[in-house]
Protein backbone atom coordinates (compact mmCIF):
# COMPACT_ATOMS: atom_id res chain seq x y z
CA UNK A 1 0.00 0.00 0.00
CA UNK A 2 1.36 3.46 -0.89
CA UNK A 3 1.67 4.68 2.68
CA UNK A 4 4.23 7.34 1.72
CA UNK A 5 1.94 8.83 -0.93
CA UNK A 6 -1.04 8.85 1.42
CA UNK A 7 1.03 10.43 4.21
CA UNK A 8 2.38 13.02 1.75
CA UNK A 9 -1.10 13.90 0.53
CA UNK A 10 -2.47 14.18 4.07
CA UNK A 11 0.48 16.38 5.08
CA UNK A 12 -0.09 18.73 2.14
CA UNK A 13 -3.81 18.97 2.89
CA UNK A 14 -3.16 19.73 6.57
CA UNK A 15 -0.46 22.26 5.67
CA UNK A 16 -2.78 24.02 3.23
CA UNK A 17 -5.88 24.21 5.42
CA UNK A 18 -4.34 24.65 8.86
CA UNK A 19 -0.76 25.81 8.29
CA UNK A 20 -1.55 29.53 8.24
CA UNK A 21 -3.21 29.23 11.67
CA UNK A 22 0.17 28.38 13.22
CA UNK A 23 2.46 30.41 10.96
CA UNK A 24 3.58 33.88 12.02
CA UNK A 25 3.52 35.56 8.59
CA UNK A 26 0.42 36.70 6.73
CA UNK A 27 -0.07 35.73 3.06
CA UNK A 28 -1.43 39.22 2.32
CA UNK A 29 0.75 41.59 4.38
CA UNK A 30 3.09 43.74 2.27
CA UNK A 31 6.68 44.47 3.33
CA UNK A 32 8.49 47.03 1.16
CA UNK A 33 11.78 46.16 2.85
CA UNK A 34 11.46 42.44 2.09
CA UNK A 35 10.91 42.39 -1.68
CA UNK A 36 12.13 39.26 -3.54
CA UNK A 37 14.14 37.90 -0.64
CA UNK A 38 15.50 34.38 -1.26
CA UNK A 39 14.60 31.48 1.07
CA UNK A 40 15.94 31.97 4.58
CA UNK A 41 15.22 31.03 8.18
CA UNK A 42 12.82 33.97 8.49
CA UNK A 43 11.12 33.29 5.14
CA UNK A 44 11.59 29.57 4.32
CA UNK A 45 10.17 29.95 0.79
CA UNK A 46 11.41 33.52 0.29
CA UNK A 47 9.20 36.53 -0.53
CA UNK A 48 7.46 37.82 -3.65
CA UNK A 49 7.58 41.11 -5.57
CA UNK A 50 5.51 42.86 -2.90
CA UNK A 51 7.45 41.49 0.05
CA UNK A 52 4.79 38.93 1.01
CA UNK A 53 5.92 35.69 2.61
CA UNK A 54 5.79 32.96 -0.03
CA UNK A 55 5.30 30.02 2.36
CA UNK A 56 2.21 31.71 3.78
CA UNK A 57 0.92 32.33 0.26
CA UNK A 58 1.61 28.75 -0.84
CA UNK A 59 -0.32 27.43 2.16
CA UNK A 60 -3.20 29.83 1.53
CA UNK A 61 -3.18 29.03 -2.19
CA UNK A 62 -3.35 25.33 -1.42
CA UNK A 63 -6.81 25.80 0.08
CA UNK A 64 -8.14 27.12 -3.22
CA UNK A 65 -6.26 24.71 -5.51
CA UNK A 66 -7.17 21.61 -3.48
CA UNK A 67 -10.79 22.75 -3.05
CA UNK A 68 -11.13 23.26 -6.80
CA UNK A 69 -9.47 19.90 -7.45
CA UNK A 70 -11.67 17.90 -5.10
CA UNK A 71 -14.88 19.83 -5.86
CA UNK A 72 -14.44 19.48 -9.62
CA UNK A 73 -13.54 15.79 -9.36
CA UNK A 74 -16.57 15.01 -7.17
CA UNK A 75 -19.03 16.68 -9.54
CA UNK A 76 -17.39 15.37 -12.73
CA UNK A 77 -17.12 11.84 -11.33
CA UNK A 78 -20.73 11.74 -10.16
CA UNK A 79 -21.90 13.17 -13.48
CA UNK A 80 -19.85 10.60 -15.39
CA UNK A 81 -21.12 7.81 -13.14
CA UNK A 82 -24.79 8.69 -13.65
CA UNK A 83 -24.42 9.14 -17.41
CA UNK A 84 -22.28 6.02 -17.83
CA UNK A 85 -24.60 3.77 -15.82
CA UNK A 86 -27.65 5.12 -17.65
CA UNK A 87 -26.00 4.31 -20.97
CA UNK A 88 -24.92 0.80 -20.01
CA UNK A 89 -28.08 -0.14 -18.14
CA UNK A 90 -30.80 1.15 -20.47
CA UNK A 91 -28.89 0.67 -23.76
CA UNK A 92 -30.80 1.27 -27.01
CA UNK A 93 -31.73 4.85 -27.85
CA UNK A 94 -30.54 6.10 -24.47
CA UNK A 95 -27.07 4.71 -25.13
CA UNK A 96 -26.92 6.12 -28.66
CA UNK A 97 -27.91 9.59 -27.44
CA UNK A 98 -25.32 9.51 -24.65
CA UNK A 99 -22.57 8.29 -26.99
CA UNK A 100 -23.32 11.17 -29.37
CA UNK A 101 -23.17 13.62 -26.46
CA UNK A 102 -19.84 12.21 -25.20
CA UNK A 103 -18.33 12.28 -28.70
CA UNK A 104 -19.53 15.84 -29.18
CA UNK A 105 -17.77 16.99 -26.01
CA UNK A 106 -14.64 15.02 -26.92
CA UNK A 107 -14.52 16.67 -30.34
CA UNK A 108 -13.21 19.84 -28.72
CA UNK A 109 -9.79 19.83 -26.98
CA UNK A 110 -10.60 20.06 -23.27
CA UNK A 111 -8.32 22.99 -22.46
CA UNK A 112 -9.63 25.08 -25.36
CA UNK A 113 -13.16 24.28 -24.22
CA UNK A 114 -12.17 25.54 -20.76
CA UNK A 115 -10.82 28.75 -22.30
CA UNK A 116 -13.99 29.26 -24.32
CA UNK A 117 -16.27 28.80 -21.30
CA UNK A 118 -14.28 30.93 -18.87
CA UNK A 119 -14.12 33.81 -21.35
CA UNK A 120 -17.86 34.30 -20.77
CA UNK A 121 -17.70 34.14 -16.97
CA UNK A 122 -15.96 36.00 -14.17
CA UNK A 123 -13.46 33.56 -12.67
CA UNK A 124 -14.03 32.46 -9.08
CA UNK A 125 -13.60 29.22 -7.16
CA UNK A 126 -17.13 28.02 -7.85
CA UNK A 127 -17.08 29.13 -11.49
CA UNK A 128 -13.85 27.18 -12.02
CA UNK A 129 -15.30 24.13 -10.25
CA UNK A 130 -18.33 24.28 -12.55
CA UNK A 131 -16.32 24.79 -15.75
CA UNK A 132 -13.75 22.08 -14.98
CA UNK A 133 -16.55 19.67 -14.01
CA UNK A 134 -18.50 20.33 -17.21
CA UNK A 135 -15.42 19.59 -19.30
CA UNK A 136 -14.11 16.66 -17.25
CA UNK A 137 -16.85 14.02 -16.97
CA UNK A 138 -16.45 12.29 -20.36
CA UNK A 139 -13.60 9.94 -19.44
CA UNK A 140 -15.46 8.66 -16.39
CA UNK A 141 -18.66 8.24 -18.41
CA UNK A 142 -16.93 6.12 -21.05
CA UNK A 143 -15.28 3.85 -18.48
CA UNK A 144 -18.49 3.40 -16.49
CA UNK A 145 -20.52 2.83 -19.68
CA UNK A 146 -18.20 0.03 -20.79
CA UNK A 147 -18.28 -1.68 -17.39
CA UNK A 148 -22.04 -1.20 -17.06
CA UNK A 149 -22.59 -3.01 -20.35
CA UNK A 150 -20.64 -5.99 -19.00
CA UNK A 151 -22.64 -5.98 -15.76
CA UNK A 152 -25.96 -5.66 -17.61
CA UNK A 153 -25.18 -8.78 -19.61
CA UNK A 154 -24.70 -10.93 -16.53
CA UNK A 155 -27.44 -13.60 -16.28
CA UNK A 156 -28.67 -12.59 -12.82
CA UNK A 157 -29.11 -8.97 -13.93
CA UNK A 158 -31.19 -10.10 -16.91
CA UNK A 159 -33.33 -12.21 -14.57
CA UNK A 160 -33.88 -9.27 -12.22
CA UNK A 161 -34.89 -7.04 -15.14
CA UNK A 162 -37.27 -9.66 -16.49
CA UNK A 163 -38.80 -10.10 -13.04
CA UNK A 164 -39.65 -6.40 -12.95
CA UNK A 165 -37.39 -5.52 -10.02
CA UNK A 166 -37.11 -1.76 -9.53
CA UNK A 167 -34.36 -0.47 -11.81
CA UNK A 168 -32.94 1.95 -9.26
CA UNK A 169 -32.71 -0.89 -6.74
CA UNK A 170 -30.81 -3.03 -9.26
CA UNK A 171 -28.37 -0.22 -9.98
CA UNK A 172 -27.76 0.65 -6.32
CA UNK A 173 -27.49 -2.94 -5.08
CA UNK A 174 -25.68 -4.70 -7.91
CA UNK A 175 -23.98 -2.06 -10.06
CA UNK A 176 -22.58 0.26 -7.40
CA UNK A 177 -20.29 -2.26 -5.62
CA UNK A 178 -18.79 -3.43 -8.92
CA UNK A 179 -18.29 0.11 -10.22
CA UNK A 180 -16.81 1.54 -7.00
CA UNK A 181 -13.15 0.68 -7.79
CA UNK A 182 -13.34 2.34 -11.23
CA UNK A 183 -15.07 5.34 -9.70
CA UNK A 184 -12.39 5.94 -7.08
CA UNK A 185 -9.53 5.40 -9.54
CA UNK A 186 -11.03 7.93 -11.95
CA UNK A 187 -11.78 10.28 -9.06
CA UNK A 188 -8.14 10.40 -7.94
CA UNK A 189 -7.03 11.14 -11.50
CA UNK A 190 -9.79 13.75 -11.72
CA UNK A 191 -8.47 15.65 -8.69
CA UNK A 192 -5.03 15.88 -10.24
CA UNK A 193 -6.41 16.89 -13.62
CA UNK A 194 -8.56 19.62 -12.08
CA UNK A 195 -5.62 21.06 -10.13
CA UNK A 196 -3.55 21.15 -13.33
CA UNK A 197 -6.43 22.77 -15.23
CA UNK A 198 -6.85 25.49 -12.59
CA UNK A 199 -3.11 26.06 -12.48
CA UNK A 200 -2.96 26.38 -16.25
CA UNK A 201 -5.81 28.87 -16.39
CA UNK A 202 -4.41 30.93 -13.51
CA UNK A 203 -0.93 30.85 -15.04
CA UNK A 204 -2.42 32.35 -18.20
CA UNK A 205 -4.05 35.06 -16.10
CA UNK A 206 -7.67 33.96 -16.64
CA UNK A 207 -8.15 31.80 -13.57
CA UNK A 208 -8.15 32.81 -9.90
CA UNK A 209 -7.84 36.58 -9.56
CA UNK A 210 -6.46 38.70 -6.68
CA UNK A 211 -7.01 38.93 -3.79
CA UNK A 212 -7.69 35.17 -3.96
CA UNK A 213 -4.60 32.96 -4.14
CA UNK A 214 -4.00 29.60 -5.79
CA UNK A 215 -0.86 27.71 -6.71
CA UNK A 216 -1.49 28.60 -10.33
CA UNK A 217 -1.85 32.32 -9.60
CA UNK A 218 1.42 32.30 -7.62
CA UNK A 219 3.12 30.65 -10.60
CA UNK A 220 1.69 33.37 -12.82
CA UNK A 221 3.04 36.09 -10.53
CA UNK A 222 6.50 34.56 -10.65
CA UNK A 223 6.84 34.03 -14.40
CA UNK A 224 8.04 37.59 -15.00
CA UNK A 225 10.93 37.36 -12.53
CA UNK A 226 11.88 33.69 -12.84
CA UNK A 227 15.43 34.64 -13.89
CA UNK A 228 16.09 36.55 -10.64
CA UNK A 229 13.62 34.91 -8.22
CA UNK A 230 13.43 31.19 -9.01
CA UNK A 231 11.65 30.41 -5.75
CA UNK A 232 8.44 32.17 -6.86
CA UNK A 233 7.87 29.49 -9.49
CA UNK A 234 9.67 26.57 -7.87
CA UNK A 235 7.71 26.18 -4.62
CA UNK A 236 4.12 26.39 -5.96
CA UNK A 237 5.22 24.14 -8.83
CA UNK A 238 6.66 21.70 -6.30
CA UNK A 239 3.35 21.59 -4.41
CA UNK A 240 1.47 20.78 -7.62
CA UNK A 241 4.01 18.09 -8.51
CA UNK A 242 3.83 16.45 -5.06
CA UNK A 243 0.03 16.33 -5.07
CA UNK A 244 -0.09 14.86 -8.59
CA UNK A 245 2.67 12.38 -7.71
CA UNK A 246 0.82 11.18 -4.61
CA UNK A 247 -2.50 10.89 -6.45
CA UNK A 248 -0.97 8.93 -9.34
CA UNK A 249 0.67 6.49 -6.92
CA UNK A 250 -2.60 5.98 -5.05
CA UNK A 251 -4.46 5.49 -8.35
CA UNK A 252 -1.88 2.94 -9.52
CA UNK A 253 -2.29 1.03 -6.27
CA UNK A 254 -6.08 0.99 -6.56
CA UNK A 255 -5.79 -0.14 -10.18
CA UNK A 256 -3.44 -3.00 -9.27
CA UNK A 257 -5.74 -4.18 -6.47
CA UNK A 258 -8.72 -4.06 -8.84
CA UNK A 259 -6.84 -6.10 -11.45
CA UNK A 260 -5.89 -8.68 -8.82
CA UNK A 261 -9.53 -9.11 -7.79
CA UNK A 262 -10.59 -9.48 -11.43
CA UNK A 263 -7.99 -12.21 -11.99
CA UNK A 264 -9.21 -14.06 -8.90
CA UNK A 265 -12.81 -13.83 -10.11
Amino acid sequence: MPYISIALLVALVLLSFFGTDFYTHSPYLLHKDAILLPPSAQHPFGTDRLGRDLLARVMEGGKVSLSIGVGSAVIASLLGLIIGVSSGFFKGKTDKLIVIMIDLFLTFPTFFLLLALISYMSASVWVLVFIISVTGWMGMARLIRSESFAISNKPYIKVLKAAGVNRLKIILKYFTPLLAPIFFISFTFGVGGAILAESGLSFLGIGIMPPQISWGSILSEGKGVVDIAWWLSFFPGLMIFLVIYALVNISDYLQSKTNQKERVL
